[in-house]
């Protein structure tokens, strides 16, 4: 068996496989012994089928798959002992390729191409690398707006007094009796009690000035039909009825109000402290402000260590400088692999896809080059930080370190999410190695200018 490169340029090869009949016989004659164990073909004996026979029934089929796998085991043994950093998968070489015939050759010679990634060359250092780090500033409006968020959350409706008037934002319960014709209770009639509504969601302005300025124990004629136009559903629920027979139903009602509820966000306290934060936590309004601030920083920190790895990959990429891909191979490949794939989809994707291959092969560099490695500890933090976010995401933020980690190694129990959970890991301990290596242009901006940055970008993608 003789395995051999012949390199076309820098980023494409071919790999000549040339097998003997040496290298396959033995392989061939065992298979063609077990399958005479195992034939069954009438007028033989099991076991006794004369090997003549198998072989000529199955010489040939036997002969191609052992060289196949022979082919294919040295193929890629020469690319891994040869540290060939190959993209894609090598494909059978269209051009010098000589035809095969199993029926007649014992010699046989195979040639792949290959595509090798482009050598990727970065150095970094404090003098020559400069990328911007912007700082979100937590102004008070920004604090202002998370308290409230907090005071929202853990507040809850309370009856307002006998005197006082309903608002377009209060809750509004009361007994609905249908009218007749002559605005008398009609019988047999729809009635319900404890019907529901808030007058800003009233669809008809006529009828939601019905329901402000009023109290309880009022008595007002509406129309429930005008009020929820075009919203059966919700009629359907206000009336308490089904869904088919609220369309039908177009009549006047009295509302009599029995209870308006207004929201009441929570005040300060220390129960609403130890419900955000855990108990004893923070003891004082100050120390909430303060950790709330502290909260508020560290998500955002996150918004900027994001911002900073975009512009870290843009500032690598243009340092990089322009790869020279196998364009051609790559093309043939993507279209021999993809699914339903036609040349004009490969057309269309490919500058996306030389994007992210540009990237990938930067980062595996430095990655390879400056011994960065993903622990199994890394991993749990990983998760740990993706859990705490998706807790955040609800308002949880004092889930207690046994219940983190417990979550976290849920995580990490499932297949399809290790890999994702890795790729941050790496990506994560990256970014801190380029923050350490380069110099970074601090810059404390708004949250608002924050958001300009990328819109900024956008445009100029556009």
């Amino acid at each position: 068996m003789k395995v051999s490169e012949q390199k076309i340029d820098n980023v494409n090869s071919i790999i000549k496989v040339e097998v003997e009949k040496n290298d396959y016989q033995e392989k061939v004659n065992t298979s063609l012994q077990q399958l005479r164990k195992k034939a069954n073909i009438p007028g033989f004996r099991p076991g006794k089928v004369p090997v003549g026979l198998i072989k000529k029934m199955y010489g040939k089929s036997v002969l191609a798959e052992e060289v196949n796998k022979l082919i294919s085991d040295n193929l890629f043994d020469y690319i891994r002992s040869n540290n060939l950093n190959v993209l894609g998968e090598p494909l059978p070489n269209e051009t010098e390729q000589k035809e095969i015939d199993f029926e007649t050759q014992e010699d046989f010679e195979f040639l792949f191409d290959i595509a090798l990634a482009p050598e990727v060359d970065i150095k970094l250092s404090k003098k020559g690398d400069k990328i911007p780090y912007y700082t979100i500033k937590v102004d008070d409006e920004m604090l202002d707006k998370q308290v409230k968020s907090y005071t929202s959350r853990f507040g809850q409706h309370v009856s307002i007094e006998e005197q006082e008037v309903s608002t377009k934002d209060d809750l509004i319960k009361g007994n609905l009796t249908e009218l007749d014709e002559e605005g008398n209770p009609k019988e047999g009639g729809v009635t319900a009690e404890d019907a529901v509504l808030i007058p800003e969601y009233v669809k008809d302005e006529e009828e939601k000035a019905k329901f402000i300025g009023i109290k309880k124990g009022d008595k007002i004629t509406i129309n429930p039909h005008k009020a929820h136009e075009g919203h059966t559903a919700e009629l359907a629920s206000f009336l308490k009825i089904d869904k088919d027979m609220a369309s039908e139903v177009t009549s006047d009602f009295i509302f009599e109000v029995t209870d308006i509820t207004r929201f009441k966000e929570a005040e300060l306290s220390q129960e609403i402290f130890d419900q955000i934060f855990g108990k004893d936590v923070v003891k004082s309004e100050e120390e909430f402000m303060a950790k709330v601030k502290e909260d508020l920083e560290r998500q955002l920190q996150a918004d900027s260590d994001y911002k900073f790895m975009l512009d870290m990959h843009k500032h690598l990429v243009e340092k990089a400088g322009i790869l020279t891909f196998p364009d051609a191979f790559l093309k043939r490949w993507l279209l021999e692999t993809g699914k339903e794939k036609t040349k004009e989809d490969i057309e269309k994707d490919y500058p996306g896809i030389i994007k992210d291959l540009t990237w990938q092969l930067i980062k595996e560099k430095l990655v390879k080059d400056n011994d960065l490695k993903v622990e199994e500890a890394d991993l749990l933090d990983m998760a740990k930080k993706i859990t705490r976010m998706q807790f955040a995401n609800y308002g949880i933020n004092n889930l207690p370190e046994d219940m983190l980690e417990n979550y976290a190694k849920e995580m990490l129990s499932k297949k399809e999410s290790v890999q994702n959970i890795a790729n941050n890991a790496i990506e994560e301990k990256l970014t801190q190695f380029v923050k350490e290596q380069v110099s970074l242009k601090n810059k404390d901006v708004s949250y608002d200018e924050f958001n300009k940055l990328f819109a900024a970008e956008e445009s100029t993608a556009e």
